[in-house]
């Protein structure tokens, strides 16, 4: 898909799924999330779940602190334990707040494993008019990721070389991080000024571009997944709502 149609989508999806309270909704919408996964989407599973795991925590984190520390509400009382009464509306609230975790992270994981950061870029440049200056600044700092951390590895390892004592503490080796912090900031200085550089020379001056590369389009994949989405969003507002 375009990613700014898949950017649009999940965010429209979000702002939807805020405004539903009952615990049906978020449930069906996570069901059809994971479903649209299995079946339209190439990603790595092994990952998926251990980046899942904290969400998960996090989910049961807000399903046991509602049921148990959430205000008084008064009526049915539908089971008890340890003193503690948990009516109908209370453990109602407690699972629409755990759904709703648990769809948003599936959510956002759907658009992080299935999105190149590279081609969002461009395509927030080409379909959303996003400022080129602003664009490319943030590209290349995305890039600059992986190349800072190999320097982080070989500053540390330089150091070892030379004889840097290793710290024995936590606490002692948060302090002797700016050894590293400092030669990596001048280092990081250095390459952004080079990369300025090497765009000015270029011909970039930041003004939008009326032809691209790489041009990135929208097609009949895009509206036919649209569909789909929104087909899914309704069917879960609508099927929440009645079974609520």
């Amino acid at each position: 898909m375009n990613p700014s149609v898949k950017f649009i989508l999940v965010t429209l999806s979000m702002l939807v799924i805020a405004f539903f309270f009952n615990p049906w909704t978020p449930l069906l919408f996570w069901l059809g999330i994971i479903l649209l996964q299995l079946t339209m989407s190439h990603i790595n599973w092994k990952l998926w779940l251990l980046f899942m795991l904290p969400f998960s925590i996090g989910a049961f984190g807000y399903l046991w602190t509602t049921v148990v520390f959430g205000a008084e509400t008064g009526g049915t009382i539908i089971w008890s334990f340890a003193g503690i009464d948990v009516t109908e509306e209370q453990w109602a609230r407690a699972l629409s707040l755990a759904f709703r975790v648990m769809a948003f992270s599936t959510l956002s994981l759907l658009f992080a494993f299935t999105t190149d950061p590279v081609k969002f870029i461009m395509s927030l440049m080409q379909q959303m008019k996003l400022s080129p200056k602003l664009s490319y600044g943030v590209m290349v700092g995305y890039q600059f990721l992986p190349v800072m951390k190999d320097e982080f590895t070989q500053i540390q390892q330089a150091q070892r070389l030379r004889g840097a004592e290793t710290k024995k503490y936590s606490w002692q080796r948060l302090l002797s991080m700016r050894r590293v912090l400092i030669p990596m900031l001048a280092g990081a200085v250095r390459k952004a000024e080079r990369s300025a550089f090497a765009m000015e020379a270029r011909g970039f001056t930041g003004e939008p571009r009326s032809a691209f590369y790489h041009p990135v389009q929208i097609d009949r994949t895009d509206w036919l997944m649209s569909g789909i989405f929104l087909i899914l969003l309704l069917t879960s507002c609508i099927g929440g709502s009645w079974l609520s």
